[in-house]
């Protein structure tokens, strides 16, 4: 067996990852507005894949790259094969849009409708709504001998037009669907929408009086839009990434979308110009930039979606909340907590809140890598500072995508006095770690928590994630020396129980993997967003060959093949795509009868995390919270919950079965009863 039949590539398995977002939305045991919901979040994931990983693609075959992955495919071959499962994907979305859920939603008393199929009132509503709304922020622009064909900002709605003068010659305009306006106008009824650029396009002739509009059609624009960071480039990170934001709508074209009935010609003058060619263009029979979905699912009909899910407090501080002693839970015994399940405000958010107003608290420090405008830590953290703690945030104002919310956070936390660092030079702080310094008499206690998932009070709500407190000193030495790193000059390698990237998560998952191959009953489960690793990937297939059982629970990017003859028999991967996004990294080594070591944390094994970023994994060792992990596990391992299994030709399939969200979900409202 070649190297390359032991790799899958990592762009087509994201793209099968995205397929199993799509098979939610055609699930039909869904809530109608919950699979329209998921119809936006496959959307809104594959743009973002060609802003960065097809943009990368191109610029590699631009740079004259012809080294294959490790799966054998060159860069030429991967965007050829993305491509043409891109194709195929849109072909899907086309006919469960048009024929599953566009008929669905009217029957439930949401319909998308045409201009033309209007009665007369609901269209002259119409038409006053594009006088008074739309016509004012519309620009036509022309392209002939004066007129240069117009700049085309990334992911922005256009519409294409051809038109005759009197004289019998044609042009070409183009129009861009203003992006402060709803993708779906609403009529006055509450129940029917109309399509924006279906509006505009009923009104062409207003916008062009006196010449005869001879067709329209839809485009999109998709762009590079990744931060290329280089530790020469500025002096001032700040400045840099402010920059670079600002260049981002300008990056090289990457896929050109189009509606079905775009014309030939209309398609070659596209591609021309953007400097495209016709590999590079998915035309879609549904309307383009369903993104723009998210308003249907903002539609009050609780009817039409998941029953709402309420958070418990857990346990370990429901009765200190009201006291409002989160850390003495703590000093009684590590408290884990298991989100959405477990309430981020009353746990995360409320063990800030009390650090910030406990007299006996003299420092917090946080890494911020995304976070929410509705949180309350950003107001906790700036009463601290204005109370005289010593408040230091960590912000990874690189976070892809979320660059300028974290600058803009990064300056008001500064203005309130907080002291904000941006890291280590040439690594992202992805790691989720908190510390509170709080004085206890003749003595300095510190309390922890680290995590898997950001502290985002939003997300928080629909990711499934795990944290861990602590007020164990080892623990706690760590964290500061970790924050050290963070802020200072040091150049910490070695900490006690906290595993860091990148010095030390790759090297520590080799070890344990290769230890319990060395085991008889040698068992490895691995919980992670990705596996692309082909160091770790190579270390479980060896520990496969010594009769290792293997388990992996791969949400998104799986490289490795699991059922290999000789090479992964003992390796079982599966993939849980629900109501929820599984976010949460627990490594787990060993036997009921050896027992085992759990560790959670924030790094996936994949290389950027391993190597490129400031990642952090803590040991769960307090029997009660290992009980906790281990039925946690058994129950993701479970033969009748529903997931996706990955086969030994590299192909998923759906194992149906009772959902994991509504177990859990479930197992919370009892407990909390």
């Amino acid at each position: 067996m070649t190297d390359q039949q032991r790799y899958i590539n990592r762009e087509l398995s994201w793209l099968e990852f995205n397929r199993r977002v799509l098979a939610q939305a055609r699930d039909e045991q869904h809530p109608l507005l919950e699979r329209v919901k998921f119809l936006e979040i496959y959307c809104s994931n594959l743009d973002e894949f060609f802003q960065v990983r097809v943009a990368g693609l191109r610029a590699q075959i631009e740079a004259g790259v012809n080294e294959p992955s490790p799966d054998g495919l060159t860069p030429s071959e991967q965007l050829l094969a993305v491509m043409e499962h891109c194709r195929e994907q849109a072909v899907v979305v086309s006919g469960l849009f048009n024929n599953d859920l566009v008929p669905l939603l009217s029957a439930d008393g949401i319909e998308l409708v045409r201009p033309a199929d209007l009665e007369r009132d609901a269209r002259v509503w119409l038409d006053g709504e594009f006088n008074d709304r739309i016509f004012p922020v519309l620009t036509p622009l022309a392209v002939d001998p004066s007129h240069p064909f117009p700049y085309i900002s990334d992911l922005s709605l256009n519409l294409a037009v051809f038109v005759r003068n009197d004289r019998g010659s044609q042009s070409f305009a183009r129009i861009k669907v203003p992006p402060i306006l709803p993708r779906f106008l609403m009529l006055p009824d509450g129940r029917r929408f109309v399509a924006l650029d279906a509006v505009i396009a009923n009104h062409l002739a207003q916008l062009f009086p006196g010449v005869e509009v001879l067709s329209h059609s839809t485009f999109r624009v998709t762009r590079n839009a990744d931060i290329q960071l280089r530790d020469d480039e500025s002096d001032d990170l700040l400045e840099y990434v402010s920059h670079e934001i600002a260049r981002r709508r300008f990056g090289a074209p990457v896929r050109l979308e189009i509606a079905e009935d775009m014309s030939p010609a209309a398609v070659e003058l596209l591609t021309r110009e953007l400097g495209l060619d016709d590999g590079d263009v998915v035309a879609s029979a549904a309307p383009l930039d369903l993104t723009g979905l998210r308003d249907l699912y903002a539609l009050n009909r609780p009817d039409l979606k998941f029953d709402v899910h309420n958070p418990r407090v857990p346990l370990a501080f429901e009765s200190r909340n009201r006291a409002g002693d989160i850390m003495r839970s703590l000093r009684d015994g590590d408290v884990l907590v298991h989100h959405p399940y477990d309430s981020f405000d009353d746990s995360v958010g409320e063990f800030i809140r009390q650090a910030s107003q406990d007299p006996d608290v003299l420092a917090i420090k946080m890494t911020m890598y995304r976070t929410s405008e509705r949180t309350k830590i950003v107001r906790s953290l700036i009463a601290a500072a204005e109370a005289g703690k010593q408040v230091v945030v960590v912000v990874e104002i690189t976070a892809r995508f979320d660059e300028e919310a974290n600058i803009e956070w990064a300056r008001i936390l500064e203005e309130a006095g907080v002291h904000v660092a941006y890291g280590v030079v040439g690594l992202k702080t992805h790691c989720k770690t908190i510390l509170v310094v709080r004085q206890e008499g003749d003595r300095i206690r510190r309390y922890s928590h680290i995590g898997t998932g950001n502290y985002n009070a939003d997300t928080a709500r629909i990711y499934e994630d795990i944290g861990l407190f602590t007020a164990d000193e080892q623990v706690a030495a760590d964290v500061s020396e970790l924050f050290n790193a963070l802020t200072g000059f040091s150049h910490q390698r070695r900490y006690r129980r906290l595993v860091v990237a990148p010095q030390g998560v790759r090297a520590s998952l080799l070890s344990f993997i290769e230890s319990e191959a060395a085991h008889p009953d040698g068992h490895v489960v691995m919980k992670m967003n990705s596996l692309v690793d082909s160091q770790v990937i190579d270390a479980l297939y060896a520990a496969s060959q010594q009769g290792c059982r293997v388990d992996l629970i791969v949400r998104g990017i799986c490289c490795l093949i699991p059922g290999l003859p000789g090479v992964s028999d003992n390796i079982f991967v599966r993939s849980v795509i629900g109501r929820f996004l599984e976010h949460s990294r627990l490594y787990s080594f060993g036997s009921s009868t050896r027992g085992r070591t759990h560790f959670v944390g924030s790094a996936d094994v994949m290389p950027r995390n391993l190597d490129g970023r400031v990642e952090a994994l803590v040991p769960v060792g307090h029997p009660p919270l290992v009980h906790r992990i281990e039925d946690t596990i058994d129950l993701y391992l479970d033969p009748d919950i529903d997931c996706w299994t990955l086969d030994s030709t590299g192909v998923w399939r759906h194992q149906p079965g009772e959902s994991i969200h509504r177990i859990l979900i479930d197992h919370a409202d009892e407990v909390g009863r």
